[in-house]
C-alpha cells in the first residue's frame, strides 16, 4: 500500500470497476493515511479493523451505508395466573449514560427551562431525565445475530434471575439523534414474556429494585416511565379482551438467499388466509 502509485486507481477504472473495498487490520493502521491519498474514504470501523471504500463509478457514491442504528428490546413479563409484571429499577441511570429504556425519555423541548438539567446536542436541547426510582421493564441491547426474543429472554434472565420464553411484540418505537446512541437512530422494541420460574434473585449492579407488581398499578402508576406505562395499559387491555387483539407474533419464513431465514411479526393471520383456500 506504501507504494500503491495513483495508476492503480486508473488500472481499477480500466478493467470496469466502480468502487474498491479496502479492510485494513487496526496493526496495520499505518496503510490509512497512504489509502486516504488515494481517494479513500472511511466506511466503517469495528473494535479490530476499519474498512475503506473508494467510488470510481459516475455520480456520487451509491454505495451502501454502514449500520445507523441501534437496537435495543425490553421483556415485559407477565404472569397471567397471579396477574402480575415483573419490573425493575435501574441503579443510578440516567437519560445519556449506557444504554436502558432511558433513550426513550430524552425529550426534546424548544427552549431550556430555567434551573432545568439540560443540555445542547445536535442543535437541538434535550431535557436530562433521571430514571432513577422509575419503574421499567429489564432490557439492554441486542447482540448482533440475536433474535430480539432471544435478547428479552437473555437481559430478563441476568437483571432479576427469571427464566422466561417469548411471546409476541407488544410495541417498537423509533428514535433519531439518541445521545446515547452517538447521535444515530435507536429502536426500542418491547417483547410480551411468560415466565417459566418466579423467584427473583435481581442483579445488584444493575438494578435497585426488582418486584411483580399488579399490573392495575403498573398501569396507573405515575412512577413509570411513559414507555412502560404504554405498554403496561395494552398489557391490561391484551389481558382483558385477548393477547391476538395486541401481539404481533412471529413466523419464520425462508429469505430469497439459499439457506438464510427471517422472522415476520405480524397479527396473527387466520389460517384461511394463510392457505388462500376457498377465497378470491
Amino acid at each position: 500500500m506504501t507504494h500503491m502509485k495513483p495508476a492503480a486507481v486508473q488500472q481499477w477504472r480500466s478493467e470496469g470497476r466502480i468502487a474498491v473495498w479496502l479492510h485494513i487490520p487496526i496493526l496495520q493502521s499505518r496503510f490509512i493515511a497512504p489509502a486516504a491519498a488515494l481517494g479513500f474514504r472511511f466506511h466503517h470501523a469495528e473494535s479490530d479493523s476499519s474498512t475503506l471504500t473508494l467510488w470510481l463509478g459516475e455520480g456520487p457514491s451509491r454505495l451502501p451505508g454502514y449500520a445507523t442504528h441501534q437496537v435495543g428490546v425490553a421483556g415485559a413479563v407477565f404472569d397471567e395466573n397471579t396477574r402480575k409484571i415483573l419490573v425493575v429499577q435501574d441503579r443510578n441511570k440516567h437519560s445519556c449514560s449506557s444504554y436502558s429504556e432511558a433513550g426513550a425519555e430524552t425529550t426534546e423541548v424548544n427552549k431550556t427551562i430555567p434551573g432545568s438539567p439540560a443540555s445542547h446536542y445536535l442543535g437541538k436541547t434535550v431535557m436530562q431525565q433521571t430514571l432513577k426510582n422509575m419503574w421499567k421493564f429489564p432490557g439492554g441491547l441486542s447482540e448482533p445475530g440475536e433474535d430480539i426474543g432471544d435478547t428479552a429472554v437473555r437481559e430478563v434472565f441476568e437483571e432479576t434471575g427469571i427464566q422466561s420464553e417469548f411471546r409476541s411484540v407488544l410495541s417498537i418505537r423509533q428514535q433519531h439523534a439518541q445521545p446515547g446512541a452517538f447521535g444515530k437512530s435507536d429502536m426500542y422494541i418491547i417483547c410480551r414474556l411468560r415466565p417459566r420460574s418466579l423467584a427473583i434473585r435481581f442483579c445488584p449492579h444493575e438494578c435497585l429494585r426488582c418486584e411483580w407488581m399488579a399490573l392495575t398499578e403498573l398501569a396507573s402508576t405515575q412512577n413509570a416511565t411513559p414507555v412502560t406505562s404504554r405498554a403496561a395499559r395494552l398489557l391490561l387491555y391484551g389481558s382483558r379482551e385477548g393477547f391476538d387483539k395486541i401481539d404481533l407474533t412471529a413466523e419464520e419464513l425462508p429469505a430469497v438467499y439459499t439457506g438464510l431465514f427471517y422472522k415476520l411479526y405480524h397479527r396473527e393471520l387466520p389460517d384461511s388466509y394463510r392457505t388462500m383456500a376457498g377465497l378470491d
